[in-house]
């Protein structure tokens, strides 16, 4: 039996600031690029059962938009410090401590410490991996015993050589569109709180600060709306709280390219975090009635889900 090994260099990231590699983030065109090779993984059934990545940012995050764009949820993703800036013997003792379970292990990292890998495990000289490009190598069935050119070269493929687009699952599953499918299910929540008898909303700014709007954001892969939705409240507004088992509705708007459906739960909120606790502390976050909710919120099929609401509280 085989095993094989998917290794994946990060997608491009933004200039260094003052001077701190490690915390670089991936650019844009880096998500998409790391999106790209997720996609072309997926679509050839190459399902890592096992993924390990370098903590700095940049690389990272490229695990972590593989992974959802694989549709398999970044909660499993294990950091390996020893990734960053690590030479071909610490990158064996990394391999050498997988599961001897894992058959297929996606490894992401960096040059030119994965570059060398490869040349070692392959025994090719001068092995080139660009920015989010993947190698995937046959490997013989012991993590631990990974001698000089034990392995064989399957696939090498550069992001640019992908379609820029994505399938989107469908009758023919022919639709492209301008993001990964997850992108277009969303969940939000409409946090209340019952203060002297009465139904308060929390509404937030958008992130242009332009308009009112509830947390909202992309239901990710592993997760479930509902923990999506937390997940949102917790980052935009700073909230946290009961999630209502039940959405009060949806509704469709036009995004990324394409129509993006949003589910929208209730939140009976427990706890607001402090402002240095709270992530998205840019925002500005305040209580209304929900009279004043429904007149302000960007969305207006909003305003009728919170007059579900406070009727369903048996407040007004």
């Amino acid at each position: 039996m085989t095993r094989e090994l998917l290794l994946l260099r990060h997608g491009k990231a933004e200039k260094s600031r003052e001077g701190n590699d490690f915390d670089r983030p991936i650019s844009d065109p880096g998500k998409r690029g790391a999106q790209r090779m997720a996609t072309w993984i997926w679509r050839n059934d190459l399902m890592p059962d096992y993924v390990i990545s370098s903590p700095a940012a940049r690389a990272l995050e490229t695990a972590r938009k593989a992974c959802k764009a694989m549709g398999m949820g970044a909660q499993g993703i294990v950091e390996d410090q020893r990734i960053f800036e690590a030479t071909t013997s610490e990158l064996l003792r990394v391999l050498g401590d997988v599961p001897q379970t894992a058959r297929r292990v996606l490894l992401v990292g960096h040059n030119p410490g994965l570059r060398k890998l490869l040349s070692y495990l392959d025994g090719e000289k001068d092995e080139r991996l660009p920015k989010a490009a993947l190698a995937r190598l046959e490997l013989p069935d012991n993590w631990q015993e990974l001698a000089p050119g034990c392995g064989r070269s399957l696939n090498r493929i550069r992001p640019g050589e992908l379609p820029e687009r994505f399938p989107f699952p469908g009758p023919q599953d022919t639709e492209l569109r301008d993001r990964p499918a997850y992108y277009y299910t969303q969940s939000a929540v409409i946090p209340y709180r019952l203060k002297n008898g009465e139904a308060e909303i929390m509404v937030i700014l958008s992130s242009k600060k332009k308009h009112w709007v509830v947390p909202k954001g992309i239901k990710e892969p592993g997760m479930s709306p509902q923990e999506s939705a937390a997940e949102e409240a917790r980052e935009e507004a700073g909230v946290e709280g009961v999630i209502g088992d039940e959405a009060l509705g949806s509704y469709v708007y036009e995004k990324w390219g394409a129509a993006t459906t949003c589910h929208v739960y209730s939140m009976e909120v427990s706890r607001e975090l402090a402002h240095e606790d709270w992530q998205e502390n840019h925002r500005q976050r305040t209580w209304v009635t929900p009279q004043q909710a429904a007149a302000q919120l960007r969305q207006p099929q909003l305003g009728p889900m919170v007059e579900a609401l406070a009727a369903r509280l048996g407040v007004r």
